[in-house]
């Protein structure tokens, strides 16, 4: 197809086929995995010790100096020529949600890995370092703490995180210090806003939009933003069959009303979206009215103004619901982090090289967190969306990419690296 190739030199016309090698990497990655079947990497399990094992040995053989960080990152330094030059930060994530896809995160690090690898054999320094970095924890799937990567590389850590503990009960503090890492190693990883001339991700769309608008590949604006809570309804178990129902005080239903004002409030507005996402009732029966009942709730939005006051609005509703239902309900903060916009001048340097492929520059916003949120205020990000496949969807095995889609990314990528400076 001409929207997927560059059309200007012959160099560019000469280059390799990285999307089929992206995606054989990515295959082969998900070989190492805690499922019997599909892919699972959670954090310092023995998959994802295999999995950085695998990428920093791929990194090596493009030419970096490669290692495993103490928090698991693995981290690939592409050196300049260039006197006092800074470093340009390529980043994404290994780890993956239960029964992932092949792509979420990995598809960023292997673009840059058989990006890199091309100019080493090139002999094709840049005026910059290059540091492709696989961050080790970005969905926070074993200890409910995103980011523990990135934000270490970014000099912001989360201390509190040290005390979240697994499903076994035991602590992200006794994981890390069994690895011999403490919190001062850990601040130690944090690099110098002044030494960084940026950070680039690519990462598949995990939405239908791309697709829609067919278009292999999009520039990010802004990343969204997000807060997630962790509600508690009480209300009084009883007999399914005694209790009049004008006198039951059921949790479920209460709990049910709340799901229903969410997506009501969050339907109103633009650019914003909620979802409750885990619902349950512990020790439920089917004779038994339920006594309690847990949900979460995420709201996300690209303006932090919007997402406020729609969570104000859903607070409210529940204390409405909870009042007139006769329960009560608890409300934790699990996280919150504030949208991002992406630099300017990486949106246009991504854009001209979109431009220089023959593809319309499409400009859309992420409604996914991502690594590159943490380095926002530290340096400047930048994000390149890759089409998904199958209606968009993502954390799924049905998560899919075009090798033509991914050859694409690295070859706007590489564009990106070359004329950056």
């Amino acid at each position: 197809m001409s929207e997927n190739r560059f059309s200007t030199t012959s160099d560019q016309a000469s280059l390799p086929d990285f999307g089929a090698k992206i995606l054989a990497l990515a295959h082969d990655l998900a070989r190492r995995t805690e499922l019997p079947e599909g892919l699972m990497c959670t954090y310092f399990s023995p998959a994802h010790k295999a999995a950085a094992a695998q990428l920093r040995d791929w990194m090596a053989d493009a030419g970096m100096n490669a290692a495993i960080d103490p928090v698991g990152n693995v981290i690939g330094h592409y050196r300049s020529d260039a006197p006092d030059a800074k470093t340009l930060i390529v980043g994404s994530h290994y780890d993956t949600v239960a029964n992932a896809g092949h792509f979420d995160g990995r598809l960023g690090i292997l673009t840059a890995v058989v990006v890199v690898g091309h100019l080493h054999r090139m002999r094709r320094k840049l005026p910059f370092h290059v540091d492709v970095i696989a961050f080790s924890e970005e969905e926070g799937v074993r200890f409910s703490a995103p980011y523990l990567g990135s934000g270490a590389i970014a000099g912001r850590f989360d201390e509190s995180a040290l005390a979240r503990r697994d499903l076994n009960d035991i602590s992200l503090a006794t994981v890390l210090r069994k690895e011999g890492v403490d919190l001062e190693t850990i601040q130690k990883l944090a690099r110098r806003p002044e030494t960084l001339r940026g950070y680039l991700e690519v990462h598949i769309e995990q939405g239908p939009v791309l697709l829609q608008k067919n278009l292999p590949v999009g520039i990010v604006t802004s990343i969204t933003g997000s807060a997630r809570y962790r509600i508690s309804v009480q209300g009084a178990a009883g007999h399914a069959g005694t209790v009049p129902m004008p006198l039951r005080r059921d949790a479920a239903a209460a709990a049910a009303e709340i799901v229903l004002a969410v997506e009501r409030r969050c339907r109103a507005s633009t650019n914003l979206v909620g979802t409750v996402g885990q619902l349950t009732v512990p020790h439920g029966l089917i004779n038994v009215i339920p006594g309690s009942c847990e949900l979460s709730l995420d709201v996300r939005s690209v303006d932090d103004g919007t997402r406020s006051a729609a969570t104000h609005d859903i607070m409210a509703a529940i204390e409405e619901i909870t009042g007139r239902r006769r329960v009560t309900a608890s409300i934790k903060e699990l996280a919150r982090h504030h949208a991002t916009p992406c630099a300017a001048a990486m949106q246009s340097a991504f854009a001209q090289a979109v431009a220089k492929a023959g593809i319309e520059p499409f400009y859309l916003p992420s409604g996914a967190g991502h690594d590159a949120e943490q380095f926002a205020g530290v340096t400047d990000i930048g994000m390149l969306f890759v089409r998904c496949g199958n209606g968009g969807i993502s954390h799924s095995p049905l998560e899919t990419v075009t090798a033509e889609d991914a050859d694409v990314g690295a070859r706007v990528l590489l564009d990106v690296l070359l004329n950056l400076d």
